[in-house]
């Protein structure tokens, strides 16, 4: 086994150039198998270096190696070394695997908007009834106009330039009394008990 490692380490870069080539023009599987014996070590220990766990990190450099087995005819050996490569191809593959893992992470976690609503409690329902009163007798003390456009806006859901139309007053006096009405009508409502 010593010697196998010792055998490794002596690949010049030049060598790994042929075996990448071998590989791209005769899909040589003698030469990739000199390529993975050589480069699937390395690239693991790297993926683990950067924080991978060791079966993942195993997995990403398997996926390494097939890259290298199927873009091999992609190999430039003037615009980067074999290493070079090889390991931009093992960065990438851990970015993607990254990416995959905090994807099913965050598919995990639950969607409020996609809990079933809840019926409402006696005491939501008697809130809502109070809240209703409150605004009901707080609308009453409004002057007649300003409740007027207020129930056909609210109420009603009529847009402004209907209601303008409708009371025969002009569009910025809707939205005027409508902001004076509902100022009003705050006021109210945040002294109530």
């Amino acid at each position: 086994m010593n010697e196998t490692r010792q055998k490794q380490a002596l690949i010049s870069a030049e060598a790994l150039v042929g075996l990448i080539d071998a590989v791209a023009r005769k899909q040589d599987r003698r030469a990739f198998a000199q390529l993975f014996g050589y480069f699937a070590p390395r690239v693991k220990s790297f993926l683990m270096r950067s924080g991978l766990a060791d079966s993942t990190a195993e997995e990403v450099a398997q996926e390494v190696m097939i890259a290298v087995w199927r873009k091999a005819s992609y190999f430039d050996p003037a615009k980067a070394g074999p290493s070079t490569w090889v390991f931009t191809i093992a960065r990438n593959q851990r970015i993607d695997c990254l990416r995959r893992t905090r994807s099913r992470t965050t598919d995990r976690l639950p969607d409020p908007s996609e809990e079933p609503d809840l019926p409402p409690s006696g005491e939501d329902i008697a809130l809502a009834a109070e809240r209703e009163d409150g605004v009901l007798q707080a609308l009453a003390t409004l002057p007649s106009d300003q409740e007027t456009i207020v129930r056909l806006s609210f109420f009603a859901e009529k847009p402004h330039a209907q209601i303008a139309k409708e009371l025969g007053i002009p569009l910025g006096t809707v939205k005027s009394r409508i902001r004076l009405a509902l100022n009003r009508l705050r006021a109210l409502l945040d002294n109530q008990p």
